[in-house]
C-alpha cells in the first residue's frame, strides 16, 4: 500500500484532526512571527514572499504527520514513536521568523550576525523543515501499513 491509498484509507476523524493541527500550527507560528499582523507582535524586517508558502506547506505537513497518531481500532495498542515531525514544525519557526526578532539568534549572533549570517539560511532552515515533516509523514504512514509480526517470548536453544 503506497503513501496515497493509505490516505484514501483515512476515516474523517483523521482528516479532521489534520485539519485543525494544520490551521492551529499556521495560527501558532504566523502570529509571534507577525507573518499574520497584529498588534502584539512586530517585526523590524518585512516577511519574504517564501516564508508564507514555507509555512503552509509545514502547516499541512504538521497536519498530517498528527493524524497518524490519530489510532484506528486495529492500532489502538501498538506502540507510537518518532521525533522528526516536532523538530520540522520547531525548524519552521526560525526559518520564517524575523532574523533580529529572534532573542536567540540575537544572543548568539548580535544584530549585525543576525542580518549576514542567519537570515541568508533561513530559506535552507525552511527547506529543511519541510523535508523533516515529509519524511516524519512518509515513514509513519509506511509504518502503519507494514506487516506487524506477533510477539513470542525467545526460547532457548538446546
Amino acid at each position: 500500500m503506497d503513501v496515497l491509498d493509505a490516505l484514501r484509507a483515512w476515516p474523517a476523524r483523521r482528516w479532521m484532526v489534520a485539519a485543525a493541527t494544520a490551521a492551529a500550527t499556521y495560527l501558532l507560528i504566523a502570529l509571534p512571527t507577525d507573518l499574520i499582523p497584529n498588534p502584539v507582535f512586530g517585526r523590524e524586517i518585512p516577511p519574504t514572499a517564501w516564508s508564507y508558502w514555507a509555512l503552509g506547506l509545514s502547516a499541512v505537513l504538521s497536519g498530517l504527520v498528527t493524524a497518524t497518531y490519530v489510532a484506528t481500532p486495529e492500532e489502538a495498542q501498538r506502540p507510537r514513536e518518532g521525533r522528526l515531525g516536532m523538530a520540522g514544525a520547531l525548524v519552521t519557526f526560525f526559518a520564517v521568523g524575523c532574523p533580529v526578532c529572534n532573542k536567540l539568534v540575537l544572543l548568539a549572533l548580535g544584530y549585525t550576525g543576525a542580518i549576514q549570517f542567519f537570515e541568508p539560511i533561513q530559506p535552507y532552515l525552511a527547506a529543511g523543515a519541510i523535508v523533516l515533516l515529509a519524511w516524519a509523514f512518509v515513514a509513519r504512514v509506511r509504518r502503519e501499513s507494514s506487516c506487524v509480526l506477533p510477539e513470542r517470548p525467545l526460547t532457548p536453544v538446546s
